[in-house]
């Protein structure tokens, strides 16, 4: 279904980000990732699936170097037709106790940065009346959690940068929308089970449960395989007329 085209995932080389890179190739796009750690082991899983791959390893803080990684883009490319904004970091502590680099690097990485590639991914989407930017908030855009002041804030941000995008380019082939998943077992998520079932001397099983009954009825993790399933979807003919929408794939977090 997206031979040809060509989707920027950043904050790709793990988790969800790297999930939604799988599932956009597996449809045909070309893929550019970007993030910290390893690069190669996510670029041969994309390449082994028969697609152009590339990487850049922008810091998403910094404006310039997302900048040089939208032109690297182009260059191999030619443009960026689906972007997927979904790198983020996070940081636990009340307020009165959170610091100022936290939260600005927090603000930078979650939500600016989300800013900076669209308004340089848009003119060529505009000129080719065809584009998918694809936000990844979270269900804290939505909703709040203590502790979690600058998580929040961006996320919000980003939610409300979702509707300004898609009203922007209502009557366009652009379309913008945001996915908001609730707990989603990536590799982090799982080291924060080890470690809760650790501390009390319980089941990983029993930590999971745990963990999820917080805040999640369905007491099941969302995939980043779903996630890159409903990413897709909005790529598709089916999601041409949805615009703006902030879609919790949450287990029911929301609906309490």
């Amino acid at each position: 279904m997206l031979k040809g085209k060509t989707a920027l995932v950043t904050g790709s080389t793990s988790g969800i980000g790297l999930g939604i890179a799988l599932a956009l190739a597996r449809e045909g796009a070309n893929i550019v990732l970007n993030g910290f750690g390893d690069a190669q082991g996510p670029q041969a899983e994309v390449a082994a699936l028969g697609v152009k791959v590339a990487y850049h390893g922008a810091d998403m803080s910094k404006p310039a170097e997302i900048e040089e990684m939208m032109k690297f883009a182009a260059a191999q490319f030619g443009r960026v037709d689906i972007l997927v904004n979904n790198a983020g970091i996070q940081h636990v502590a009340r307020i009165e106790n959170f610091s100022i680099e936290r939260w600005d690097a927090i603000i930078a990485i979650n939500m600016s940065s989300a800013f900076h590639a669209t308004r340089l991914a848009l003119p060529a989407m505009q000129a080719a009346d065809w584009g998918r930017i694809i936000n990844v908030a979270s269900i804290h855009g939505l909703v709040g959690s203590a502790e979690k002041s600058a998580y929040v804030a961006a996320k919000h941000g980003v939610v409300g940068l979702t509707k300004v995008t898609a009203l922007e380019n209502a009557t366009t082939g652009v379309t913008c929308n945001a996915i908001c998943p609730g707990w989603v077992l990536t590799p982090l998520v799982q080291k924060q089970v080890d470690a809760k079932a650790a501390a009390q001397g319980i089941s990983n099983e029993a930590a999971t449960k745990q963990l999820l009954g917080e805040k999640e009825p369905s007491l099941q993790f969302t995939t980043p395989e779903e996630l890159g399933s409903l990413a897709v979807f909005f790529c598709s003919p089916a999601g041409n007329n949805v615009r703006g929408v902030a879609w919790n794939m949450d287990g029911g977090w929301t609906a309490q």
